[in-house]
């Protein structure tokens, strides 16, 4: 099986760790409120496919239930940030809206974020809502570095990348075998539907 190569090199920024635990096959859900940056409509999974842009916040292993054994590393402040190592890239799925707490408190063993940062992001304004994403994640052949740009700040999801990181996106393997995927697809729908 190959990845689906899209023909812009899209980046979605996620915590590091959570980008490893994709690319690790420990998690196939990307759980996302949006960020101050997102324009007047907020969130939206824009693309299909996109490369896994990790963040540096410090204090994120304190906020998931699994940090990968390379946690001790450590995570400058971004402004000191001057480059970028990507592993991993995700196809997006499938797409829920979920607005009923039950529904995600019944996805618990299939992320790692702990309770309290979920039930913060959700009702984190006036409207109490997650945007839920059934992701496959790719590993890539090889890291992919490239110098940072300040382009890459800020609170936003989407960022453009140096095209030539598609190029790899050929020799890519899934995360998860395609078995092991499939079920833990099944048990996403089976609480969020289809």
């Amino acid at each position: 099986m190959s990845v689906p190569a899209p023909t812009t090199a899209i980046g979605f920024k996620e915590w590091s760790y959570v980008c490893d635990s994709l690319v690790e096959g420990v998690q196939t859900l990307v759980l996302r409120k949006g960020g101050i940056h997102e324009g007047r409509g907020g969130f939206e999974w824009k693309h299909r496919g996109f490369f896994l842009f990790p963040t540096w916040f410090h204090t994120q292993g304190e906020k998931l239930t699994w940090v990968p054994a390379k946690a001790e590393r450590a995570f400058p402040p971004e402004e000191q940030r001057t480059s970028v190592d990507i592993h991993g890239f995700a196809t997006m799925e499938q797409v829920w809206k979920v607005t009923d707490w039950t529904a995600m408190a019944a996805l618990a063993p299939l992320h790692l974020w702990k309770e309290d940062v979920v039930r913060e992001r959700f009702a984190y304004d006036e409207e109490s809502c997650l945007h839920v994403a059934l992701v496959r994640a790719w590993r890539l052949p090889e890291l992919w570095s490239f110098p940072y740009s300040k382009s890459y700040g800020g609170c936003r999801s989407w960022v453009n990348l140096p095209e030539d990181g598609l190029e790899l996106l050929s020799a890519a393997t899934p995360a998860l075998a395609d078995d092991a995927w499939a079920a833990t697809a099944a048990r996403v729908r089976n609480i969020l539907g289809d």
